[in-house]
């Protein structure tokens, strides 16, 4: 190990979809972060692992930070602040294709209270626009910049899709990363139970393509993960039962399609997700329950893992 290594966690902020998912992903390479185009996809804090011969660079993926309206909003925006408090560089997330708006003011205002922490500002989804737009938006980063008072320790372009300068940011958040011995064993990409994870993929299975209503009131919980035992040990099968709850009975026939033909759906494209997470092949057992505005019930939070 070079005696210069480094180690050490940086986090993604930023308003909802901003790429933050898609960033984690492209610089672990590997799906660790669910990425969806609805807003407030992310729930659950996850890290992801960057592996490199100088330097191992642990990302916490938070969700993104908004105007709480319900309980589980205040507490996923509580989980930003205390991971911001925690974490050794943040970098902040904005998209190229949108102008700088309210929510990302909101943001900056914020993070600008956090005085000791490095914070490196990225443009992301720079392959949807023009050179001279990204350039525009790099300028206006700097103003915000100025504006609420932070002094960026980089501002950077990146595309996660096309993979252009996602090294070059690996590079720069390592950077601001103390001297340290490895945090976790090589080979982990993810500290995450396995649970955590195929519940996520699960729900980013019944998230694609639904109403605008549904992000916010989808919850999934894995009941168990148990090995079939009637299989050859060369053609193993995990039984996988799993439960979504959604907060009222329009939603539950939303979810579950007309026939059932949703739910099924669902349950295909969530599978092939999981199998190739585990290595192994599974048989999905999906259940839809209304649990009435769990949202905004601390009881119901609590039993749905906020």
């Amino acid at each position: 190990m070079p005696e210069d290594y480094r180690a050490g966690f940086a986090c993604f902020v930023g308003r909802p979809n901003a790429g933050k998912s898609t960033l984690t992903n492209a610089l672990v390479g590997a799906k660790i972060a669910i990425t969806s185009g609805k807003p407030q996809t992310t729930r659950h804090t996850v890290r992801g692992i960057v592996h490199r011969a100088d330097a191992q660079l642990v990302l916490v993926d938070t969700p993104g930070l908004h105007r709480p309206r319900t309980l589980l909003g205040e507490r996923l925006n509580e989980q930003v602040r205390a991971t911001w408090a925690e974490v050794d560089v943040i970098g902040f997330c904005i998209p190229a294709n949108q102008e700088i708006g309210p929510g990302d003011r909101y943001i900056a205002q914020q993070l600008a209270d956090v005085r000791r922490t490095p914070k490196v500002a990225v443009v992301t989804k720079t392959d949807t626009m023009g050179k001279q737009a990204v350039g525009e938006q790099l300028l206006a980063v700097l103003e915000l910049g100025k504006e609420v008072g932070i002094d960026w320790a980089e501002i950077i372009p990146v595309s996660a899709v096309a993979g252009a300068q996602v090294g070059l940011l690996a590079d720069l958040l390592v950077k601001q990363l103390p001297p340290s011995p490895p945090l976790y064993p090589g080979g982990e990409l993810t500290d995450e139970p396995e649970q955590v994870m195929v519940a996520e993929l699960i729900r980013e299975a019944a998230l694609e393509g639904v109403r605008d209503e549904l992000p916010h009131s989808l919850a999934v919980t894995v009941e168990e993960m148990i090995p079939r035992t009637d299989r050859p040990k060369d053609k193993p099968l995990l039984d996988v039962h799993a439960t979504l709850y959604v907060e009222r009975s329009s939603q539950k026939s939303i979810v579950i399609g007309t026939g059932g033909v949703r739910l099924r759906d669902v349950g295909s494209r969530a599978r092939q997700q999981i199998e190739a997470l585990l290595g192994t092949a599974i048989f999905l057992d999906l259940h839809v329950k209304v649990a009435k505005d769990w949202q905004r019930d601390p009881k119901q939070l609590q039993r749905l893992g906020f």
